[in-house]
């Protein structure tokens, strides 16, 4: 069990690293510091979307709306934070 628990906190710490990864890339893009016409900076562009957008989304349904500021990657990562918490602290010790 404490493999899987593992396992989990692995694929949480992967999922802050992309979100951090798409939040930088959009600012990247906005400040047309990279151009999204290029084939690699699209698909990583692409990717990055496709991975983060489906948690995103309902958080920025839920939040009101702050004009250009977008502040759901820093919900999302709180709450990222929350459950590894949780679970190195309640549910790790009680596995054998």
């Amino acid at each position: 069990m404490r493999a899987l628990l593992d396992v989990v906190l692995l694929a949480l710490q992967l999922y802050t690293w992309l979100l951090i990864a798409a939040a930088i890339l959009s600012w990247l893009v906005a400040f047309n510091v990279v151009n999204t016409r290029n084939g690699v900076v699209a698909a990583i562009g692409d990717f990055l979307y496709r991975i983060t957008e489906p948690l995103l989304r309902p958080i920025r349904n839920v939040m009101p709306n702050l004009g250009g500021i977008d502040l759901s990657p820093v919900v999302l990562l709180l709450i990222i934070f929350l459950i590894e918490r949780v679970i190195v602290l309640y549910l790790y010790p009680n596995v054998f």
